[in-house]
């Protein structure tokens, strides 16, 4: 799937100006900092803003061009924004129900129970709208948006409200959901906690303008990578939880068969067979020339430099795993001396389960 876009607005001192083909599969995050103009492109995306000679298409269905132009309404895209805008007057499953009862029988893509499952909301029908939670609101906002059978799903900044806990409740839902009923999500976010844990494509917006793509893999690869401006560098490892072991210890393997690239993860909830993505930041990740028996650090994996790049007066070690995942490490320029360490060389990375998130 894809979203064609063309726009040149002026508007006060801003400009937006785009002219781009975007991917639209999975989850793709629009990234950038705050006034480079991702709210207004969502925005014209939608139809929420009709904005002159632009060009929208989504797939081959014709949004805006010329003097032709789709209304929100008919476009059938699910929005979420930072405010759940629930109806207090409604009770959880009659927001909940908002939409679907609204949509056509014959474009209703998704059951109410099916919904409801994927969003945990059974235990919530019990509660008036006034007591949930910021994360609880916005699982149920997210369920009315499924239910309103979009073919597109738009979220701008829906996390930015919510504490760490509120983010932490929600986030785990939102790729389930996406793989489940395979509606494609395009959501806003300066935040590059939610960008690692959730996108499966970054798109990167300054000043008005869409300056590059890539796949999330290719972003975290890049030495120069905009996810590490703001932030400590990291890595994702995707992978699948198996069965908790006698410690509450839980494994998570990788997506390639291999006895080599497997991780612990301490107590957590975990389904077995819940396809995973670990964010390991690289200052969490030692190196040792051999694996090392009397530590207690028991995610010991072994890995091949691929680079060694120079980070805020530090060095980032770009290391490939034996399934061929990426994972960084930052290390001092004194240690990377103590360990002679070159491009090709073969080593151990050790990391801690407790700092796996």
């Amino acid at each position: 799937m894809n979203l064609a876009l063309r726009a040149n607005w002026q508007q006060g001192d801003f400009r937006l100006n785009i002219d781009a083909i975007l991917p639209i599969n999975g989850i793709t995050a629009l990234f950038g900092r705050s006034g480079c103009g991702k709210s207004s492109l969502l925005k014209l995306i939608a139809g929420l803003t009709k904005v002159p000679d632009a060009r929208v298409y989504f797939q081959q269905q014709c949004w805006q061009e010329r003097r032709h132009f789709v209304p929100l309404a008919q476009r059938r895209i699910g929005l979420m924004f930072q405010q759940p805008g629930l109806l207090p007057h409604l009770s959880v499953q009659q927001n909940l129900l908002y939409g679907f009862q609204r949509a056509a029988p014959a474009q209703r893509r998704l059951q109410p129970e099916l919904v409801q499952d994927l969003l945990d909301l059974h235990p919530l029908f019990k509660q008036a709208v006034s007591t949930l939670s910021g994360g609880q609101q916005q699982r149920l906002a997210l369920g009315r948006a499924l239910l309103a059978s979009p073919q597109l799903l738009l979220l701008d900044e829906p996390f930015a409200a919510l504490d760490n806990q509120s983010k932490a409740e929600i986030l785990p839902f939102i790729r389930e959901l996406v793989q489940h009923t395979g509606i494609p999500m395009l959501f806003v976010s300066h935040d590059t906690r939610e960008v690692e844990k959730l996108a499966d494509q970054l798109v990167l917006m300054a000043d008005g303008q869409l300056e590059q793509q890539f796949s999330m893999q290719q972003a975290l690869a890049q030495p120069d990578s905009p996810l590490f401006v703001d932030a400590d560098a990291a890595s994702v490892f995707f992978g699948v939880s198996g069965s908790a072991d006698a410690f509450g210890r839980v494994p998570v393997y990788s997506n390639v068969a291999t006895t080599d690239c497997q991780l612990w993860l301490g107590h957590c909830n975990f389904a077995t067979g819940t396809e995973l993505r670990l964010r390991i930041l690289a200052k969490d990740v030692s190196l040792a020339l051999t694996p090392i028996s009397d530590i207690s650090i028991q995610n010991q994996l072994p890995a091949t430099i691929q680079a060694i790049l120079p980070h805020r007066g530090n060095l980032l070690v770009h290391l490939t795993l034996a399934d061929g995942q990426l994972l960084l490490s930052e290390i001092t320029p004194y240690a990377a001396a103590q360990l002679r360490l070159t491009v090709g060389m073969q080593l151990t990375t050790l990391i801690k389960a407790l700092a796996l998130s």
